[in-house]
């Protein structure tokens, strides 16, 4: 089964729902990165809110998120966009504990419990709108629920879960969130809080093999929910031979000629997708011209 999202209206519009499978997504990441379970895990969890973030926005949006915490995993950076793209890293993949006290992957020890979740927008306007939030508890999907709560002003409940199996490789991964629209009556908002309360695990029901549809029929009741949108989801990364070259060509004629100087070549290697670009020395002195020939214009 491919990944995709979901967008939908429950209880006659006063509920917003997503839902996403991004058990491929989380895996092709788990790959690149070599990445040990609970670091997949607290990324997967991560990613995983980014797609269903960035499909709240329109089509050219995008956004970038950042979780920084004081455990050992360091900074984990998320970019997704309004197509259904996203990509992430983090900064120790090769982090990993012994299962938590309620036999779960120990994400909040990975994320640590002090520290910033911050959201950056490019919403193609003349100024990005960032949120940011301190972390509450390190697990992501009760981080994600608060950013939406302090920094939206929506209240909202994410559910987020990523299943590895023995040998390092994601087995189920995928979330939803809910949100409460402006008038929502306080007896829907009851029966939210009373089904959330009683469904299971998010991971489970991935590697149970439901789909998003499935996901918000179990959590909402399928009479509840109107359908209202699709989109797949993708890992995706946009790093070129060309964007980074730009890079280089800002560096400057003396950053450039002493690359050429001391190394002979330069070399880029993308966080996101590790795919690395080499410049050769015929290259580097390309750029020279090109940035002799613009300050003789």
């Amino acid at each position: 089964m491919k990944d995709y999202l979901i967008k939908a209206l429950a209880f006659n519009g006063e509920i917003r729902a997503y839902a996403v499978r991004s058990t491929e997504t989380i895996g092709e990441t788990q790959r690149r990165h070599n990445m040990w379970p609970t670091a997949t895990a607290a990324l997967g969890r991560s990613m995983t809110a980014a797609a269903m973030m960035g499909a709240m926005e329109k089509g050219e949006d995008k956004l970038t998120v950042k979780i920084e915490g004081n455990g050992p995993i360091g900074a984990m950076i998320i970019d997704a966009n309004g197509h259904g793209e996203v990509r992430g890293y983090v900064s120790n993949p090769q982090t990993h504990f012994d299962l938590n006290e309620m036999g779960k992957l120990d994400v909040r020890r990975a994320v640590g419990t002090e520290g910033m979740l911050t959201v950056v927008k490019d919403l193609n306007l003349k100024e990005f709108f960032t949120g940011q939030v301190p972390l509450v508890s390190g697990e992501v999907a009760e981080d994600f629920t608060q950013y939406f709560v302090v920094s939206e002003q929506v209240p909202s409940a994410v559910a987020l879960g990523v299943l590895v199996d023995t040998d390092n490789t994601v087995q189920a991964a995928g979330g939803f969130i809910l949100q409460v629209m402006p008038g929502a009556s306080e007896e829907t908002i009851s029966t939210l809080e009373d089904k959330i309360a009683k469904m299971e695990p998010i991971s489970k029901m991935i590697a149970a093999g439901l789909t998003p549809e499935e996901v918000l029929n179990t959590v909402l009741g399928a009479e509840n929910i109107d359908v209202l949108d699709t989109m797949d989801i993708k890992f995706s990364c946009n790093c070129s031979k060309e964007r980074f070259g730009n890079a280089i060509i800002g560096l400057g004629e003396k950053e450039i000629v002493d690359i050429i100087e001391e190394d002979g070549q330069a070399e880029a290697n993308c966080h996101f997708c590790l795919e690395s670009y080499v410049y050769p020395k015929e290259e580097l002195e390309g750029f020279l011209d090109e940035i002799r020939a613009q300050a003789n214009q």
